[in-house]
């Protein structure tokens, strides 16, 4: 599954994973998120996506995830965020995801999204 890196000279300057669900479904959180939504049959897990501290607010979380829609056509992402973490909520939001469902691992309430590549 693609890694995408977006880098500037020599520097990493921010990331996007993707991997099988299958590969993560043992990680208790994950699982946690997947019996609160399977996702389709071809899902995969989307993140994390990082960007460097002082790249953040010129679109680099959005460069990053086209790049990965157009590695993975067709396909269903998902992926959790805490739901104390506005920022992402926000930016996710921005990008198209929607929320499909929601979970609480370790005291901490998640949001599931979803977007089709």
């Amino acid at each position: 599954m693609p890694v995408i890196v977006g880098r500037r000279d020599s520097c990493v300057i921010g990331y996007v994973v993707s991997s099988p669900l299958a590969a993560h479904a043992h990680v208790p959180i994950v699982g946690a998120m997947l019996c609160a939504y399977r996702g389709g049959a071809d899902a995969y897990l989307y993140g994390p996506i990082c960007v460097a501290q002082n790249e953040r607010g010129r679109s680099l979380a959005t460069r990053l995830f086209a790049a990965l829609r157009t590695q993975l056509p067709g396909r269903e992402g998902i992926l959790f965020i805490r739901r104390d973490n506005a920022s992402s909520l926000r930016a996710h939001a921005k990008m198209g995801l929607r929320e499909v469902a929601e979970f609480t691992y370790a005291g901490a309430a998640h949001a599931v999204l979803s977007y089709s590549g």
